[in-house]
This record gives C-alpha cells, structure tokens and sequence, in this order.
C-alpha cells in the first residue's frame, strides 16, 4: 500500500463470486444485468486507487438536503421523471438542485450498454413512454426553468434510437416554455443520420455527445459505442445547422497519458465542436473500473488554456467536479458557435462497436479516416 491510498499493482478489491457487475435493484423500466467485469487491459501494472481511498481535499463536496433540492426530488418522483444527477451520481447536484437546474434523463433508467465508468444501469429496457415530453416540459413550467439539460440512457433497440423521444420533448418544452432553452445530451444512434436529423431538426439551442475517453481506452470503456462515430456524429450535426452550438466531454483519470488527452482535443477540433467539458473520473461502485489517478485543478486549468488559446475551443468547462451539464445555462448565453469542421460526415456507423464483435483485437485504419487526418481507428474488437 502506497501513502496516498494506492496500490502496486492491479489487484480485486471484491471477492471473485462478487464480481459480476453492477446490477442496481429498484429500476421500473426495464429488466436489469451486470455489467460484466471492471477489469482494464490498459491498467496493467499502474497502481490504481482503492475505491476507499481518501479523496482530494478539493473532490470533497457538501451533502445535499436544502429545501429546493426536496422540492424538486418531490416533483420529480410526483411526475414519474428520472434525472442523471441521481442517476449516475453527480456530485454537483446539491448545488445545481440547490440553484433550480436539473438534467432530465428521458427514455426510462435502463441502458442498453454497460460503459464501464457509469453508474446508470445497463440491461433491456421494456417500456417506452411516448408521455414523457408532456411530463418533462410540464415539470420544466413548473420549475421556472430558463435552460433546460436533456439527457438519456441508450436505447439500442429502438428502431431510431429514441430520436422521436427527444425532437417532441425539445419542441414541446419551446411550446410550452417560450423563454427556456434547451440543451441535449444525445447517444450515438449507432450513426444512423436520420436519427440525429430528427433531433438536429427540433432546433436545440445546444446538441451535445460525450465522447468521454481518448481512443486507445474506447473500446473498452464504452464497448457499445466507437470513438470516431462519437465525434463524426458532431460534425454532422454541425454540418447539419452550422448555427447550432456543438459539445462534448473527456472524463479523465481512467489511465490516459498526456498526450492521448491533446490528441483527443484536436480531435474533436476537427469536427468543429464549439464546447468542451473536462472533469475527473469518479468510481460509482466496486464493479465499476477503478480510478487511474486523481488529476490536480492545476492541470485541469491547464488543458482549459491548451483548449481556448491553441484549439479554438470557444469555451472549455475543466475542473475535478466539472460534468456535462456544469454552468449550461451560462454556455447557452454567452458562447457563439462556430464553423464546421473538417470531418461533417458520420464515420464507423458500419462498423460493429467492440461489444458487437467476438474477434481478437485488430485494427484497420480506413481511407476515410486517413483523409481527415485522424489517427488509427479501426475494427477493435474483444472475446466474449
């Protein structure tokens, strides 16, 4: 055991029969699985941090409990509505409940992919509320919101990926809220352009897709997804209505090096993405993979300068506590979008995602992305 909490090597830190995977009981909307193993080829001989470990002096944060944060818990479970901050246990929901913000999470409380970093629950969701655009723009009234944060769990089965479930609950919140705008937090949709005209089309004031790790960890961090369609998809978007306000966001502390975090940053550059948020990976459970390292404020404040003053980021939000939706409604007001980018095209939506393939690792580096300059990006593969 290292001083600061860490250890010499990769070790369990449950009991092999404990290791199946998070499973959260109490989800209404659908049938939930583990998420299968928490263990990272990339971590191999890094000393990881024990889920125990005293955190950072400035990861520590006040329990929520104010008298706004219990009225808007009470609305939310009055109108059947789920939220990421609960869901994936924000730690800024204190503060932002505190404040009268929220971030929506539509599409039920089941995801169909198991990313290793999230703690939202993966499985088969079961049911589809074509209601909850009413709802959720019902309790956006009643909250007197003036910007409003839309997120939601993949829902792979769906023939559009949920897309119609985000365009009528965006149109529907501009209906019945005139002032208050919108900002969405989309899946992939698997690269299907159509799912995202949909939701471009219902005219968000911002459209954002996380692409939340640098490439070498992708495929095994986010198995369901790949890392070029995450950021083509924004170039798309961009090219879609070069006037919309483009986002995304790295977690960092999962094992990445210096270098992977600028590369990512140009990037998602290169499809003309307007905002970037930075913010520090935080283990949700034992099943979840463990945290890499805790990265200082001093170096968020410096990937926040590489991102403004060299990439042309029109604003970057870094910081350990930093999360998607962090300062939204400032965003909204205040940052003018861009042009697009190089890459304005979605890029692997025929390739299967890791977890859709049962091959040895490979990679293939195609014309496509070498035309646009990217680094290697291939068919990425794992057993089992």
């Amino acid at each position: 055991m290292q001083p600061d909490g860490r250890k010499k090597k990769n070790v369990s830190e449950v009991p092999r029969e404990k290791t199946r995977g998070y499973a959260p009981a109490a989800k209404d909307t659908g049938r939930v699985k583990p998420k299968g193993h928490f263990h990272l080829r990339a971590h191999a001989g890094l000393e990881v941090i024990e889920l125990k470990a005293r955190k950072p002096g400035w990861l520590k944060v006040r329990s929520p409990g104010g008298a706004n944060f219990l009225r808007l818990k009470r609305l939310m479970r009055a109108q059947g509505l789920h939220t990421v901050c609960e869901e994936a246990s924000c730690p800024n929901i204190g503060e932002c409940w505190e404040a009268g913000t929220a971030t929506f999470m539509i599409l039920g409380d089941v995801c169909t992919r198991a990313c290793k970093y999230c703690g939202v629950a993966h499985g088969m969701p079961t049911t589809l509320d074509r209601e909850e655009p009413y709802r959720v723009a019902e309790a956006v009234e009643r909250m007197g919101l003036e910007h409003v944060v839309i997120t939601s769990v993949n829902r792979d089965e769906l023939p559009d990926g949920g897309a119609g479930i985000y365009a009528e609950t965006i149109r529907e919140i501009h209906r019945r809220v005139p002032g208050c705008s919108v900002e969405v937090l989309i899946p992939d949709f698997k690269g299907d352009e159509g799912a995202l005209r949909m939701v471009v089309e219902a005219r968000p004031e911002i459209l954002g897709h996380n692409l939340e790790t640098v490439e070498r960890l992708h495929p095994e961090v986010r198995p369901g997804g790949r890392y070029w369609r995450s950021i083509s998809l924004l170039g798309a978007a961009k090219r879609m209505d070069p006037g919309r306000l483009t986002k995304t966001g790295l977690i960092l502390g999962m094992g990445e090096e210096e270098h992977e975090i600028r590369q990512a940053m140009e990037d998602v550059r290169k499809a003309g993405v307007d905002i970037l948020t930075l913010g520090q990976y935080l283990r949700p459970s034992p099943a979840h993979i463990p945290v890499a390292r805790w990265v200082s404020p001093e170096e968020f404040a410096h990937w926040k300068r590489v991102g403004e003053e060299e990439l042309g980021f029109a604003h970057v939000e870094a910081g350990p506590l930093v999360r998607s939706s962090y300062h939204a409604k400032e965003q909204a007001r205040q940052v003018a979008a861009g042009e697009p980018g190089l890459i304005q095209e979605i890029l692997e939506s025929d390739l299967p995602a890791p977890a859709e393939v049962r091959l040895p690792l490979v990679q293939i580096q195609t014309a496509r992305l070498r035309s646009h300059g990217g680094s290697m990006g291939g068919l990425e593969g794992e057993r089992g």
